[in-house]
């Protein structure tokens, strides 16, 4: 037997899976959760700051893998052949000469800007808008293949910021680099920055990396945007690599943290939904969506198919992104699960402040009241909100809590909830914001579908398409369309180990390894003809609800 080990790193955790190379079956998984990011440390949510220590994904890794290994029947671990990661992005993190990340120094331990940046932290939004003006008037459009806007979510904007607003991390920051991209580099041995093979994926979609361009934007643009990045250009990269590619192969030190042997190859890293997508068995005319706290939207698209198409207002088409030999196209919403959770985070207020501060019950049932209560939130409102009829004149939402990602980038923009009256219940407001993500999924069906990009399935991945019915229903009765579910609970880190096995050599490409070890679906949710009739007339209320928005409430437009 030959195994892979698909390491998936999401928001607020890290998933390893083990999986039989040549015939898909899960051997065993591993969940952990980052101790310092659950203890709410090195963010401010108030000022869009999320930021994420190294040694969370450092102890993360070791901890998942040799739990997994735990798991497996002997002899597993010296079967292993092959292993890589996937990661959110753009989560980069600034690094000295040697390739060691600023956090894991002593004098940065503690220090927020020295640590990565999660994707979800806009705190780079000025930066962002001036990267998006300086690229109008430039001989060349370096946003041209990101969707012609440049995000607060990516990297660039990411550096400038911490760069300009922390002095003391100035000259120790020598380089910098994707989450993706310092995984393998790190157990591999290779992190002196111009060692460090760079990931096609993470390079293209958000670091505004071209092959015709000669890599990455010139100097003299990156100054334009941030005089401190003088110098960044030429300590970076010029090539970057499919994931298919392998980086290298286990240290001896890292063999013995894991459990592993060093005949483990370890392949170039990638985000996480576009591996995702390669687990979900994506191929031409699929549209997959990994929906979690945010989403992301991923399409393959034949080289002939796209010719001459530049997509506006998506975040990015970039050759090899996803599948090597295809162009890889990117969506998504900034916010999905995580709107669910800020309205279940409103409801629980008085749960979690005043039953904590009662006196009428011991603390152990007070606790486990606590507990029990949120525990059930959700359920109990998705239960309730599916028996409400759908409706056009209802409560009506636009689902920007965390900025818009697509279509048309914008981070300033903010939710909106209207229609409000006596009689809106909580199942009412749960309804619209899930009507409203699904409302945000369609806008960006249908610029794909306005820019001549074939759809002719959809596919779901991620923990909301298996556990809730209620939103995909709903998602599938606003689109129009069947969704399928991946049967894989963990389709990011099956991606991740398909990829390890082509990295590895069993494979001969990527379409091979889906085929051998795809697991194909659980489910799929067909589109209630009625329904989508009646959200259609929403929907348009919706379009003019988010321009009114935009335009009216914030002068954005």
């Amino acid at each position: 037997m030959k195994y892979t080990i698909g390491l998936d790193y999401g928001s607020d955790s890290c998933r390893a899976v083990i999986v039989n190379a040549e015939t898909g079956e899960e051997i065993a998984s591993s969940v952990k959760y980052y101790k310092r990011w659950v203890a709410g440390k090195y963010c401010d949510p108030q000022n869009n700051q999320y930021r994420q220590h190294p040694l969370d994904y450092v102890e993360g890794l070791i901890d998942s893998v040799k739990e997994a290994l735990s798991k497996s029947p002997a002899g597993t671990a010296e079967n292993v052949i092959g292993m890589s990661f996937d990661t959110t992005g753009s989560t980069p993190a600034l690094i000295d000469k040697d390739g060691q990340i600023l956090a894991l120094r002593p004098e940065f331990a503690e220090n927020p800007n020295a640590m990565f940046i999660l994707w979800k932290d806009h705190t780079s939004v000025k930066e962002a808008a001036r990267i998006n003006e300086i690229a109008k008037r430039w001989p060349i459009d370096y946003t041209a293949y990101e969707g012609g806007i440049y995000s607060s979510e990516w990297v660039w904007a990411k550096v400038a910021h911490v760069l300009k607003e922390d002095e003391s991390i100035r000259d120790a920051a020598y380089s910098w680099v994707e989450h993706c991209d310092w995984m393998p580099a790190l157990i591999t041995g290779t992190t002196k920055p111009a060692d460090i093979v760079r990931s096609r994926c993470s390079a293209g979609h958000k670091a505004m990396w071209l092959k015709e361009w000669d890599g990455l934007p010139t100097e003299d643009f990156l100054v334009e945007i941030e005089p401190l990045l003088k110098g960044f250009r030429d300590r970076l990269f010029k090539d970057t690599y499919t994931s298919d590619v392998k980086v290298g192969n286990l240290t001896p030190e890292w063999a013995e943290k894991l459990g592993l042997t060093t005949n483990v190859a370890v392949g170039v890293g990638a985000f996480d939904c576009h591996m995702g997508a390669v687990g979900a068995e994506i191929g031409p005319k699929t549209f997959v969506r990994v929906i979690g706290t945010s989403t992301c939207d991923i399409m393959v698209v034949p080289y002939e198919a796209m010719h001459g198409k530049l997509i506006p207002g998506i975040c990015g088409q970039v050759d090899g992104s996803v599948i090597p030999g295809m162009i890889g196209l990117e969506a998504g919403q900034s916010g999905f699960g995580d709107i669910y959770a800020w309205f279940k985070s409103v409801l629980a207020w008085p749960i979690e402040k005043l039953i904590k501060d009662s006196t009428l019950i011991s603390q152990d049932v007070k606790d486990k009241l606590i507990e029990e209560t949120l525990d059930k939130m959700i359920p109990a409102l998705s239960k309730e909100a599916e028996a409400i009829p759908v409706s056009a004149s209802s409560v009506l939402a636009v689902d920007w809590m965390n900025g818009r990602r697509t279509p048309d980038a914008n981070q300033l923009v903010k939710g909106t909830i209207t229609g409000l009256n006596l009689a809106s219940s909580a199942p009412k407001i749960f309804r619209a914001l899930v009507e409203a993500t699904a409302f945000g999924s369609k806008a960006i069906i249908d610029r794909f579908l306005e820019n001549g990009i074939e759809i002719e399935s959809v596919i779901g991945i991620g923990g909301i398409s298996l556990k809730s019915p209620f939103v995909m229903q709903t998602l599938a009765d606003v689109l129009g369309m069947p969704i399928k579910v991946a049967k894989a609970e963990q389709a990011c880190a099956f991606g991740a180990a398909m990829f390890a096995s082509v990295a590895a050599g069993l494979h001969p490409n990527v379409e091979a390894a889906q085929k051998a070890m795809g697991q194909g679906f659980a489910f799929e949710y067909q589109p209630n003809a009625e329904n989508h009739k009646i959200y259609m007339e929403v929907y348009d209320k919706y379009l003019k609800l988010g321009k009114f928005t935009e335009k009216e409430l914030f002068n954005l437009n």
